[in-house]
């Protein structure tokens, strides 16, 4: 008599995404859910076991990719004592998460007690690869200047915040790029600067955004400086320690982000 053998269970894994970014996946909805629940990045971050930096790192991920903010945080001080509250768009994002991994896990239990034969089209499995730019905007074209070589890009990041990026006329042909038409802009953290605004060391045609510092974790040699730039939105720079002590950062100190248009990577759909 042969043994009976069972089915074997197909595990479904959600994962939301902006473009060819990685957004939110069921970590970071339990992270937003236990916001909402503690009000408090520390206390969400600890019963969701992420570290402090992780959350972090999490809520400006999400936020600088939605179009209005998942959360609203106040600055604490160095123990991190700040308060977060989930906004309307965040509670959206949570139910909609919810939503549909219920009708995936359903879909993956008729898999798994169905079989695949005959069901091949519900494999919708797709492969994104993650990058290692920490500065991730969703942005929207708002301006084009066409040259002989390139095309120079005004990029809305924020209500108040624009991005200028350069990319030649080959690439803004195949990215089909347009006014009004949505695009990520990312930005290696090394690629920004920062300046004081009272010294005036503007880029001249490059980019200058003016913010304020939020985080601020410093190491032996470099120090990783994260400002919020309004609507929800922060960038982060990675600058030399030494650096870092002639401007005296602080966090809630206005800073400006400096960096070169040519170091704006565009990726659109």
């Amino acid at each position: 008599m042969k043994p009976h053998m069972s089915k074997p269970t197909i595990d479904a894994a959600l994962s939301l995404r902006s473009g060819d970014r990685f957004l939110v996946g069921r970590d970071r909805i339990k992270l937003l859910e236990a916001v909402a629940e503690h009000g408090s990045i520390s206390k969400a971050a600890k019963a969701c076991g992420f570290s402090y930096k992780t959350a972090w790192d999490s809520v400006d991920a999400i936020n600088n990719l939605l179009p209005s903010p998942a959360f609203v945080t106040k600055m604490g001080g160095t123990g991190g004592g700040g308060g977060a509250t989930v906004t309307a768009e965040g509670l959206r994002l949570i139910d909609t998460f919810n939503k549909i991994e219920e009708k995936l896990t359903r879909l993956s239990q008729l898999i798994s007690q169905a079989g695949l034969e005959g069901n091949e089209e519900l494999l919708l499995f797709t492969f994104g690869a993650r990058i290692s730019t920490r500065n991730v905007f969703q942005t929207v074209i708002h301006k084009i200047k066409k040259g002989p070589v390139d095309v120079e890009l005004t990029l809305r990041a924020t209500s108040g915040a624009f991005i200028q990026a350069v990319v030649t006329n080959n690439a803004a042909k195949e990215l089909e790029l347009k006014i009004d038409k949505k695009v990520l802009a990312l930005i290696k953290a090394y690629s920004v600067g920062l300046s004081l605004p009272k010294k005036k060391e503007v880029h001249q045609n490059g980019n200058n955004l003016s913010g304020i510092i939020s985080r601020l974790t410093k190491a032996k040699d470099n120090c990783e400086v994260t400002l919020e730039i309004g609507d929800g939105k922060t960038i982060t720079a990675v600058i030399a320690r030494d650096t870092a002590e002639k401007l005296d950062v602080k966090t809630g100190m206005n800073i400006i982000a400096q960096f070169d248009p040519m170091d704006v990577i565009i990726a659109a759909n």
